[in-house]
């Protein structure tokens, strides 16, 4: 089936993300505009306008009432998600990586960067002090002096956050105390996305090291890697079957020395339990960086290096194929 392809990025695609019905799918790239789409039919519901430079992210609460995106304009911003409306903004010393909001969607999280000789940081803010932001000060501040966190999300039911970092560990920083509740090292190379299942159990890692991996939410006990020849840059866990898609390809600044043939740009799918991969799409002109799984599992998204984002549908046979198997 063709994909519905998406056009509304000047420059690379950094994340996608779908909102909890996945009904909207938001978009950000290194340009700095925030875009957000209806997942069904590719219209372009609006833009989220004030960011000056690259966003690295985004996320959406529970309700889809706010929008949350963190630039390298040194900035993280909420939105009003119906209005495009900003409606807080906090200012950082350095690039916010990665955001998210908890559960409940009173509390955000965001990472900051490494760099002008700033540590990186992770913040908490309660959105139901508004003296927090006004302020300008979190109610905690991890610092995380060893590796900076190059993605980060939030655990089950708001406990604590999973963070990945450049030198391929994961971390459990508690979100009440601030203190590390757990720390595993089975990358070797950077982490470049984390993505949950649906129900919050388990997560799975995108890495440098040509691998994704699966863990355990609450213990981060390591279930299964899956293998490829290349970076990968997201990972997504299917809702509905036991299946994983991948994106990933070349560094960027390599990809021109490579025709688009060979260059192997394509959405890759595992089998969950029995690691081997089953199918390829074709269809981006780069690596691919971010990856989604719509909430109902009937379709996937993709954003490439290209600054296109797809949207692909499942042929029915997918279905009828995961049944009979």
């Amino acid at each position: 089936q063709k994909p519905i392809l998406l056009q509304g990025h000047e420059r690379s695609i950094t994340q996608i993300k779908y909102n909890r019905e996945g009904d909207l799918l938001f978009t950000v790239a290194k340009d700095p505009i925030v875009n957000v789409w209806y997942s069904v039919n590719g219209e372009r519901l609006g833009t989220y306008n004030g960011h000056t430079g690259a966003v690295w992210c985004v996320d959406a609460d529970w309700d889809t009432r706010h929008v949350l995106t963190g630039s390298a304009d040194n900035s993280c911003r909420l939105w009003d998600c119906e209005t495009g409306k900003q409606l807080a903004l906090v200012k950082t010393s350095s690039a916010v990586r990665t955001c998210g909001f908890d559960f409940g969607g009173n509390i955000i999280m965001f990472s900051t960067d490494k760099q002008m000789g700033y540590q990186c940081f992770v913040s908490f803010f309660d959105l139901r002090d508004s003296s927090q932001i006004e302020n300008n000060e979190p109610y905690m501040k991890i610092p995380c002096s060893d590796s900076k966190i190059t993605s980060a999300v939030w655990g089950p039911l708001g406990e604590f956050i999973i963070a990945g970092h450049e030198n391929g560990e994961l971390n459990q920083f508690s979100a009440k105390s601030g203190e590390q509740l757990s720390n595993i090292k089975e990358h070797t190379k950077q982490i470049n996305d984390i993505q949950t299942s649906r129900d919050m159990t388990m997560f799975i890692t995108a890495s440098k090291d040509n691998t994704a991996k699966l863990f355990d939410c609450t213990t981060l006990e390591h279930l299964k890697t899956f293998r490829t020849e290349r970076p990968v840059n997201s990972a997504a866990l299917s809702p509905i079957f036991d299946h994983v898609v991948l994106g990933g390809g070349q560094e960027a600044m390599d990809v021109t020395t490579t025709s688009t043939r060979i260059g192997k740009f394509e959405a890759r799918f595992f089998h969950l339990a029995f690691e081997e991969e089953f199918g390829r799409v074709k269809g981006h002109f780069g690596p691919i960086n971010s990856v989604a799984f719509h909430p109902d599992g009937k379709s996937y998204s993709s954003g490439g290096e290209d600054g296109y984002v797809r949207i692909h549908y499942f042929d029915p046979q997918y279905f009828e194929f995961e049944f009979e198997a």
